[in-house]
Order: C-alpha cells, then structure tokens, then sequence
C-alpha cells in the first residue's frame, strides 16, 4: 500500500518537473510589436500597436499575460502600466469563458484589453489600442512589455519585461517666427448691388408715373440708393444692368415687347434724374414671369393650389396657360391671381456695378479711425 502512494508521489513530482522546462522555453520567445504609433491629444494619450504572437507557444492549460508598461526614462518612481493582453491556452479559455459565464472574479487586478486563444505555429496577431490620461512626465517615456507566465491556477512566472520604444512623445523643436509688416498692394476694389423696384403702370402702358398706385414709395427708395452711390466721391458707377418683367395676361410676344419698353423708361429716368450716360446701361425684358408666379402659387393657400401648378408645368404654350387658368373655379381663382399675385411680377430689377477708389495705408487708417 505504502508503495503505491510513494509512487503516485513520485509520478505527480515528475509531471512537475517535466512542466517547468515548457515554461523556461516560453521566457525566452521574444513578443515582437508593428505599427507602433503614440499620440497626444488634448489631455489623453493614444497607444495603438500590433501585438504578434507568431513566436509564441502556450500549452493548453497555460495563460500567458503581456502587460504594456509606460516609464518615465528620468525618474524610475513615474510609470503606469496599462491592460494586459491575455493570451491563453485552449484549455484555459474554456476555464476562463466558464467563470466569466458564472459571474466568478478572474485572476487579473487590471481588467484585461482583450482576452485570445492561441493557436500555436499560426500567424496571430492582437490590435491593441487604448487610451491614457496624459501626465508631464510622458514627454520622456518609454513603452515595454511585460510577460507573466501562469501554469496553474495561482502559479505566476514573471519574465524581464521587453523594451519596445524608447521615446514614445519625442519633443518637437519650436518653431521660430519672425514678424513683418508687409504694405499692401493698391487694390481695386468692384461691387455689384442688386434692388428690385416695383412699379405700377397704366394697364398696356409703360410710362413711369411718380403719383400713379405706390410709385411715390417706390421711386423715393430708387433715389436714396442712386444717390448714396453718386454722393460717395470714393464710388464710381462703371455699369446699370436693368431687367424688366411683365405679369402674364395679355399675349405672350406682347408682354415680351411691353416688360423691354417698362425697362428702357426706367433707364431713360435714371439718365434724366441723375445724368448716367446712356452707354453704361444694359436693358433687358424678359416679358411673363411664370417663374414668380409659380412660387407665389407654392407659397399660397389656394384651395386648388395643384390644379394651378399643374396648368403652369404641363401646359407649354404660355397664352394656353393663362386661358385655362381663366376657367378655373368660373373665374373666380383667376380674378385672385389678377388682382393679389400678378401685381408684384410686374416689376423692374437693377443691378449697380461699381468701384471702390483704392485707399493708401495712411488714408485706410483715417477712415478706419472715423
């Protein structure tokens, strides 16, 4: 009997000692990183690697653990060693996926960065990325690996940690800036300001008249703007551009020649009012302006707002448009329209072009100044 148990003895000693040369071998496999790349930003620290695992061997109830440490390479007592990368065994997988399913602690004081299983003698490789609040003494610091072997439940073997960078925030020369007053370039300086002046003219008729409908308002506004302009010894008028727009009743080619005729008259009061040659305006009419009409309709509350869009988009012939809007309600959509919406569309736009006399420093400073 007593034979029997010194043998079993004798065979458990032996499983030991054959145990303890597998762990020998595993200190000396070197873990290799790629891709190191470090980073401040604002007040963390970013570490992203590549952990290669090619090189090592875990036996099926082994774990091995590598532990990232950063270290002040000025003082020894600055350092902060960051998630371990737990490389485990199969065996140990299943023990470790167990007690994690059953709510058991596992046997790490930092909660691990990633958890794997090793498949020996194949290409493995762990991305490891995390982030670290910054401290000062990180400037001059240096990134290892620690490795810790275990076998059994609470046998630990730790290995001469592995040097991976030397300076991982290596300092940056400060720029150097020299300043200088550079004089500017004389600049010409061209603007274009575009108004709008709705005028209200005699059914068919284009002559401008200052007391007919609210031309009184309309033409005061004209002339503060022309006149601030002309006033202004710095500005100079170098163009007019007028375009005239006709709301839609009446003939297509007749509104066409009715909104170029409302244009050339509010060219022929400017040159009247103000003395602008007559050679700085470009006069166009564009006659209906079914565009504007078409988002006034958009905008509106018609109870038959669709039907009016759709005679405006499928109906090509603009003189057709206008008849069929007519029927529409026995009339009575078209008498709103005439009376609400074709009103603004009658209107002139101009643009004013003009430049700026260009300024020396000393006279920019004075207006600045005032």
């Amino acid at each position: 009997m007593k034979r029997t148990i010194i043998l079993k003895i004798y065979l458990f000693v032996s499983l030991a000692g054959f145990i303890i040369p597998v762990h020998s071998q595993a200190q000396s496999e070197q873990v290799k990183v790629s891709g190191e790349h470090f980073i401040k930003q604002d007040n963390k620290v970013a570490i992203k690697m590549d952990v290669i695992l090619d090189e090592i061997h875990v036996n099926r109830n082994d774990m091995v653990i590598l532990t990232p440490i950063l270290k002040s390479n000025q003082n020894k007592l600055d350092s902060l060693s960051l998630p371990p990368v737990v490389v485990t065994g199969s065996l140990r997988n299943k023990i470790l996926n167990r007690n994690s399913t059953f709510g058991k602690d596992l046997p790490f004081s930092t909660e691990p960065n990633a958890i794997i299983k090793r498949n020996n003698n194949t290409a493995q490789s762990i991305d490891y990325n995390v982030s670290v609040p910054y401290r000062a003494w990180m400037d001059d610091a240096s990134i290892s690996m620690l490795r810790t072997i275990s076998g059994c439940a609470n046998c630990y073997t730790v290995s001469n940690d592995q040097l991976i960078a030397q300076n991982i925030l290596p300092k940056r020369d400060l720029a150097s800036y020299q300043l200088s007053f550079i004089v500017p370039e004389v600049e010409v300086k061209s603007r274009k300001d575009r108004h709008t002046a709705t005028f209200n003219y005699i059914v068919d008729r284009y002559e401008l008249l200052r007391d007919f409908g609210n031309n009184q308002s309309e033409f005061d506004q004209v002339d503060r703007v022309i006149g601030e302009i002309q006033n202004n010894n710095d500005l100079q008028i170098t163009e007019f551009s007028i375009a005239g727009y006709a709301s839609p009743e009446g003939g297509f080619e007749h509104n066409k020649v009715l909104s170029e005729n409302r244009a050339n008259s509010f060219a022929d009061y400017l040159v009247t009012k103000f003395g602008i040659t007559r050679n700085k305006f470009t006069v166009e009419g564009f006659g209906e302006d079914w565009a504007g009409l078409k988002n006034a309709v958009s905008a509106s509350n018609f109870s038959n707002k669709q039907a009016i869009l759709d005679i405006i988009d499928k109906t090509s012939n603009p003189d057709a448009r206008d008849a069929k809007l007519k029927r529409l309600s026995n009339g009575e959509t078209y008498r709103t329209l005439l009376n609400e919406y074709y009103p603004p569309l009658r209107r002139t736009e101009y643009a004013i072009a003009y430049v700026v006399r260009p300024f020396n420093v000393e006279e920019a400073r004075q207006i600045i100044k005032t």
